[in-house]
């Protein structure tokens, strides 16, 4: 069976055929789903998704593009969440209480995220350094509850790798999600402990670069992933994606390295159950 690191089942293209789609997971080989949050009600839904379907498990976060949401709930509230005397953050609307309160409740939220940066989408300085603000409390909130992260970087390579060094010396754990940096980096962040999520890109004829890195980097910290709907391999490249395709990723991954797909799976399945904290028979 295959595991499925990062996907949006919540997202609006499935709408139409998402009951479906879900349900013949299986019979297609797919036996975990991570499904990602990037909003607080996106979160909200990826979990309701993990409490309709076994193999379907949480992440809860809020994406670099969409930090708005964790503002608003902070403004709602008029600031910076009060402590009591003990120093704990009092309830209110505050999105990383609301993060925080989600993930203690339910034991199906596995992972904080996708949290990180993107500077492709945005130039303006004191945006980004808003972005930078809110990667950071996330990581600390993950850090608090001993979860793993899932990081999106695009086109913030270099500060991205400079945060999660920084983490990484305060013992988080994670994945770089539809890794686009360089094979040297992907190397560097194996050295701190992280993994490597490789999608479709790594079928395109241009997608050099991730190629070399599936290549390079040990088989032990690749996650394989579509973060459908986006990101269809070829020759589905342009359609809407789901994790049915993701056998083409792996075998591209195993030409590669010049290995059977049966142990690209394997490996990389071990590899998801490891971070996530998945047994072979758990159904929480």
């Amino acid at each position: 069976m295959i595991f499925e690191s990062h996907a949006h089942y919540e997202d609006r293209k499935f709408d139409s055929d998402r009951i479906e789609l879900l349900s013949n997971m299986k019979k297609k080989n797919i036996g975990t789903i991570i499904n990602v949050g990037t909003t607080l009600e996106l979160s909200r839904a990826s979990i309701a998704l993990s409490h309709e379907y076994d193999f379907i498990y949480a992440a809860i976060g809020v994406h670099p593009s969409d930090i708005e949401c964790l503002e608003e709930a902070e403004s709602a509230m008029g600031g910076k969440p009060e402590t009591d005397d003990a120093g704990q953050t009092a309830e209110s609307h505050d999105g990383i209480v609301q993060l925080r309160n989600i993930a203690v409740s339910e034991k199906k939220v596995v992972a904080i995220g996708e949290i990180g940066l993107d500077f492709y989408w945005e130039k303006d300085e004191a945006v980004r350094e808003r972005q930078r603000y809110w990667y950071r409390e996330q990581l600390a909130l993950a850090r608090e509850l001993e979860l793993p992260v899932i990081i999106h970087s695009r086109e913030a390579n270099e500060e991205t790798f400079n945060i999660m060094k920084e983490a990484a010396a305060a013992g988080t754990r994670g994945v770089i999600h539809c890794y686009s940096g360089s094979p040297d980096m992907a190397e560097q962040y194996v050295k701190l402990g992280y993994y490597i999520g490789i999608g479709g890109v790594v079928t395109f004829k241009n997608g050099k670069k991730l190629k070399e890195t599936a290549k390079r980097i040990p088989l032990e910290n690749i996650l394989v992933e579509t973060d459908c709907p986006y990101m269809a391999p070829e020759p589905f490249r342009g359609e809407r994606n789901d994790s049915t395709f993701l056998p083409y990723i792996i075998k591209e991954i195993a030409e590669l390295r010049e290995i059977t797909v049966d142990e690209v799976m394997e490996v990389t399945r071990e590899n998801g159950r490891r971070l996530f904290g998945i047994t072979a028979d758990d159904r929480r």
